[in-house]
Formats: C-alpha cells, sequence, structure tokens
C-alpha cells in the first residue's frame, strides 16, 4: 500500500465502504478467482477484516465463492446494465442498429471516456457470423482504440495532450500502436476531417475499428462513441468508408438537436 492509499483510507468517512471497492476492483482487475489470501494482501488488511467484507458482499451478491476463491457476482453485471440503461441513447442505439442496412451485420459497441480510458457500455450483435469486439465493462487506452479517439477527436489539442500526459507513456498493445502523443493527435487530425476515427490493428491484432463520437441527449449525459471492429482482411477502404458513414447516420439519429452542443 502507497503513502497516496495510507492517507486517502485516514481521510475516508466510511472505511468498510472504502474498502469493499478496492475488493471489488481487484477481482476486476485480476479476471480471475482471488483467494482470501490474495485479497488481503492486495487491500492490506488482515486475513480476517478481509473475511469479513467477503461475508458482507457475498450475501449481497456481489461477490461469489467458487472452489479457487472469490469473484465478482451477479449482482455487479445487474449495476453495470442498470448504468449503460439509464441513458436515453443506449436504450435506442439497438433499434438504431437493426434499421440499418449497414451496422445490422456488424458488431456495434457502445463506450465512454473514463479519464484517459475508453469502457465499453453495450454492444449489438449483428448477423455476421464471426464475433469481434471488446467485452463489456473493459477498457482500452482512448489514444489507441477507435472508440476513444473518436471521444478524443471532439477535444482541442491541448486538452487531448494533457489528458494523455498525466497518463505516462502510451502502451504498445500490438506493434501497429501508436505509442507517442503526437502520433495520436495526426491521427486525431484525420479523424476530424473525415468525420470517425479508425484505429488499425493498434488496440487489437487482426482487428480494424471505425467509430464516431455521440453527443449526450440530455445536460449532464456523458458523451459516448459507436464503434465496429472489422477483421483486417475483410477492411478494404471502401467497406471502412460505408461502415463510418453508416455509424455517423446512427448517431445523428441519436442526437437530440437541441441539447448536443461541440466541445472545446
Amino acid at each position: 500500500m502507497t503513502d497516496d492509499d495510507d492517507g486517502r483510507l485516514a481521510r475516508d468517512p466510511a472505511p468498510a465502504v472504502g474498502r469493499s471497492i478496492r475488493l471489488l476492483g481487484l477481482l476486476a482487475e485480476a479476471e480471475r478467482a482471488l483467494t482470501l489470501t490474495e485479497l488481503a494482501s492486495g487491500l492490506g488488511l488482515a486475513k480476517s477484516s478481509t473475511a469479513n467484507l467477503c461475508l458482507s458482499l457475498e450475501a449481497e451478491r456481489m461477490i461469489e465463492r467458487v472452489p479457487l476463491g472469490y469473484r465478482l457476482g451477479i449482482r455487479t453485471a445487474e449495476l453495470g446494465g442498470a448504468f449503460a440503461a439509464q441513458f436515453n441513447q443506449v436504450r435506442e442505439f439497438y433499434a438504431v442498429c437493426e434499421s440499418s442496412p449497414v451496422l445490422a451485420r456488424e458488431l456495434v459497441q457502445v463506450a465512454v471516456l473514463d479519464d484517459a480510458d475508453s469502457l465499453y457500455l453495450a454492444r449489438y450483435e449483428g448477423s455476421r457470423s464471426v464475433r469481434l469486439g471488446t467485452p463489456l465493462g473493459s477498457r482500452l487506452p482512448a489514444a489507441l482504440s477507435a472508440t476513444g479517439r473518436a471521444l478524443l477527436m471532439t477535444r482541442d489539442d491541448a486538452t487531448v495532450r494533457d489528458l494523455l500526459a498525466r497518463q505516462g507513456p502510451l502502451p504498445a498493445l500490438t506493434a501497429h500502436s501508436t505509442v507517442d502523443v503526437e502520433g495520436v493527435l495526426a491521427k486525431l487530425a484525420v479523424a476530424r476531417e473525415r468525420g470517425w476515427a479508425v484505429d488499425e490493428e493498434e488496440s487489437f491484432r487482426g482487428i480494424v475499428g471505425v467509430a464516431v463520437p455521440l453527443e449526450g441527449w440530455a445536460p449532464g449525459d456523458p458523451q459516448l462513441a459507436l464503434g465496429v471492429g472489422i477483421p483486417v482482411l475483410d477492411a478494404t477502404s471502401e467497406r471502412i468508408a460505408r461502415v463510418g458513414e453508416a455509424l455517423r447516420e446512427a448517431a445523428s439519429a441519436l442526437t437530440n438537436p437541441f441539447s448536443a452542443a461541440p466541445r472545446s
């Protein structure tokens, strides 16, 4: 545990709640079951205190006990779905995709910007047999993913540069990843001119992503992005343009003309 962690815990008005949230975070990051010993070590707590947290979270179905330890429970999925469903656009986007001759065949995803990450909230399963896409609730660096770039392209370069600088060096997720901020800014400039962002195998090998921004419907709603992943062998310039235009049409159908406003 770092000094910052110690200071945060000392200021926490409800330590048990804070520790429970951190425990859930450990399980989410691990993407596997963790033993009581591993959880206690990650929290910096005694096993007895960690066991009490686990009992409370298990009773509320936030976690569940399995042979190898503890994993996230079904209640976390319900809460994640409830978070996404509170936004009108997420509820409506399935119908918009279904009515699109292009998107009805694709796997379309909805993402939101969370700090410097693109966080995936919802997905529409099109009719194509190939299943691609990022699992719901997972994250990708916004600078490398098409959905993240779609969200960043609505900001000015100074804002993007400051956001990415706070995160440290960009990770090389594949051999094609753009790992310098100026290179990302150059790709955002192209995306603004074209109308959609592209990720050419920069976040997943073999996948070309295409995405557009979607302004929140009501005041206070977050800005979202709509994105499609295409196998690189099928990612011709014609198909990318066709998908990009279809995403722009979908975003237009989901945009409230009275509340959408440009971002600085």
